[in-house]
């Protein structure tokens, strides 16, 4: 995936360049609309800063309101916790990659969603099936990486601030400038601050956790001729505050204080890339990357507690080379190194003593892909990763991608590979601690390993000169080993182990999208899903808390050569199951066998200027909520109490208003 610097016109928008060096040196021409399909062997489109600004997007978890690929979902009613679902698997199985560089794993990737904010974002790039073996072995269900602003574009200030009715405000800035010739730097900010918790159901507990949060990205970049440089480093600090809001209830319950869950957490990160160019001629180079995080949690949800330290290095060390148009070779070593260390108490017993827990994993791998270009009409890419970790022993990781386009207007796709993860249950699922759901984490976890399949086909037609795309996609993902979170085996326990029994999904998109008029396009998409595995024993069972079916609609309008810009997106999610639930004393179940569809509908009004717009919109105008998303919410310390059985919005309609402003070449 291309580190764009910005985005490009339509003839420009190809497959991401594998040359380090094309990421640093690629020049802005044009801002394109909407969402584009690269070209290349992988199947990939790229949501552009434009496609951002068609909603509030005020990190990444809220980039894909527009996008009928990517569902976005909260993973319980306490902690804010949000997580990708992409061909119908949850987002453990999606690779998140900042600037092509691994990211998000492990204790970050709960809350990782909201650790970028949407405008230091320049364009997020999706890639669905097992995608490329260059960023190693994780990517199971696709590929999501995000590229932020350049220092190296032409010097600008930016500002971005956003306010909502419940009382949330935003302030981003970012800025770039250039010393010299060929040294540039730049300087990303944000702040966000929710001031008051709100109750919209009155349950006593606060629809949504106030969060602080502080970030900050300092960056420069060196373009020689023969060298190029990249480093860049983050800082965050975020407050999360939730749980039983004291304007809602004046007095404890049950004699117990009020159930309050507090997340703090601290985060550092920081990477540098380097490419010498020895062909230049042919995109020849050698590319290391280096990059770190520490990740530093501590969480209270009542009296549970769970404390994490981690820390991540990864280094890759790569060859790129063309061989006239036809031929590319891309080779490379990377090492990655994970550690956690844990203090936790999963009882609701302050007397208990603390846990301690500490894993190490180190996983040493190399690669070689070649891709084959028959004057872009035949793309096909084959690779092979070789893989050994110290803890899980070696893993093989073949993938194939082709890419067949018999004309301009119709092209075919088809890719398959294997996918591995190594499981860190306490780290993703401490969010389960917002429930009196005992965890069980079986001993000798196993690492996950699963083959995905993927094909497809656009078309595109111009009735009248209006263009009309239509595009299909298939794909199917086989566990041979899966990590289960099983919430059915008992209702007040919450089970994590290995299972090496049958687990799949399939998936299926189609997609109508049709430009009646310049300034007017409309796009139509339906999504089914099937993901199945054996949760009570019985045999294979629908996933729980996962829509079979999807359908959304989108129209954006922007008259007066773009002065004025409205966007309306309308989401049908379809019913599921919910799972297994307890018999309450008069003999009914305490929550129903499944949930019915609803519909979510958002709306964005903009009206730009030369250097700055207003924005005023609106998020689930419909005001659907789901009814009692906790359960036992009158008596959070007893049995009963449970908050991860979502699967609908937790808050009704809410208006929010913004202001942009931007200014480039001011030096």
């Amino acid at each position: 995936m291309a580190m764009t610097l910005c985005c490009v016109t339509a003839a420009e928008a190809q497959e991401p360049v594998d040359s380090l060096y094309e990421e640093l040196q690629e020049v802005v021409v044009t801002t394109p609309k909407g969402v584009r399909k690269l070209r290349g062997a992988v199947n990939a489109e790229l949501i552009s800063a434009s496609e951002l600004k068609r909603a509030a997007c005020c990190n990444l978890g809220e980039s894909f309101t527009t996008n009928p690929s990517v569902d976005v979902n909260y993973t319980d009613a306490a902690t804010g916790a949000r997580q990708i679902r992409l061909l119908g698997l949850s987002g453990q199985y999606v690779q998140m990659l900042t600037e092509n560089i691994p990211n998000f794993r492990g204790a970050a990737a709960p809350y990782g969603l909201g650790y970028i904010p949407g405008p230091w974002m320049q364009s997020i790039q999706v890639s669905k099936g097992a995608s490329s073996v260059k960023n190693g072995y994780e990517s199971i269900t696709g590929q999501i990486n995000v590229e932020m602003k350049k220092p190296q574009l032409d010097p600008s200030l930016s500002v971005n601030m956003y306010y909502d009715m419940m009382n949330k405000l935003e302030v981003n800035a970012d800025g770039n400038m250039h010393f010299g010739r060929n040294w540039s730097g730049g300087l990303l900010t944000h702040f966000e601050n929710g001031f008051s918790g709100h109750d919209g159901n009155d349950d006593g507990f606060m629809d949504m956790p106030r969060v602080r949060q502080v970030s900050a990205m300092p960056r420069v970049a060196y373009l020689g001729t023969k060298y190029v440089f990249q480093a860049a480093a983050k800082v965050l600090d975020e407050r999360r505050i939730s749980g039983q809001d004291e304007h809602h209830i004046s007095s404890s319950t049950h004699g117990m204080p009020l159930y309050r869950i507090r997340i703090d957490t601290r985060r550092w990160e920081a990477f540098t890339k380097n490419a010498f160019m020895f062909d230049r001629d042919n995109d020849g180079n050698i590319a290391l990357i280096l990059s770190g995080s520490l990740h530093d949690q501590d969480a209270a949800y009542g009296l549970r507690v769970c404390d994490t330290d981690q820390r991540e290095f990864y280094s890759s060390l790569m060859f790129e080379r063309k061989w006239n148009s036809v031929h590319a070779l891309s080779a490379g070593l990377s090492y990655n190194y994970d550690y956690y260390r844990f203090r936790y108490r999963m009882e609701t017993d302050a007397d208990l003593a603390l846990q301690r827990s500490v894993s190490r994993e180190g996983v040493a791998g190399a690669y070689a892909q070649y891709t084959l270009n028959l004057d872009d009409r035949l793309v096909a890419m084959a690779g092979l990763r070789y893989d050994y970790s110290d803890v899980y022993g070696p893993m093989v990781t073949p993938r194939m991608h082709l890419r067949y386009n018999p004309a301009d207007d119709l092209t075919f796709h088809a890719s398959a590979g294997r996918g591995f993860r190594s499981p860190h249950p306490l780290a993703e699922y401490s969010y389960l601690m917002a429930s009196s759901r005992r965890i069980v984490i079986a001993d000798n976890l196993h690492r996950e390993a699963a083959w995905n399949y993927g094909a497809g086909g656009s078309w595109t037609v111009y009735p009248a000169g209006k263009k009309l795309g239509f595009s299909a996609e298939y794909y199917y993902t086989d566990f041979s080993n899966q990590l289960m979170l099983n919430l059915d085996r008992d209702p007040h326990a919450a089970y994590i182990y290995s299972d090496g029994g049958r687990s799949y999904s399939h998936a299926l998109q189609l997609e109508v999208s049709f430009d009646p008029v310049s300034e007017l396009s409309l796009t139509a998409a339906w999504r089914f899903t099937d993901v199945k595995a054996d949760y009570t024993g019985k045999g294979l069972s629908q996933k729980p808390l996962t829509s079979r079916h999807k359908a959304l609609f989108t129209v954006g309008w922007s008259p007066n050569m773009g002065l004025w810009q409205a966007d309306v997106s309308c989401a049908v999610n379809g019913g599921g199951r919910m799972p297994e639930s307890y018999t309450l004393a008069d003999g009914t179940p305490a929550w129903g066998a499944r949930y019915k569809a609803f519909v979510q509908l958002n709306a964005q009004v903009t009206r730009n200027f030369r250097h700055w717009a207003v924005y005023v919109g609106g998020e689930n105008l419909t005001n659907f909520r789901q009814p009692h998303p906790i359960i036992g919410a009158s008596d959070p310390w007893g049995r009963d109490f449970d908050a991860t059985m979502i699967y609908g919005p937790l808050q009704g309609a809410m208006v929010y208003v913004g202001f942009r402003y931007n200014i480039t070449k001011y030096l």
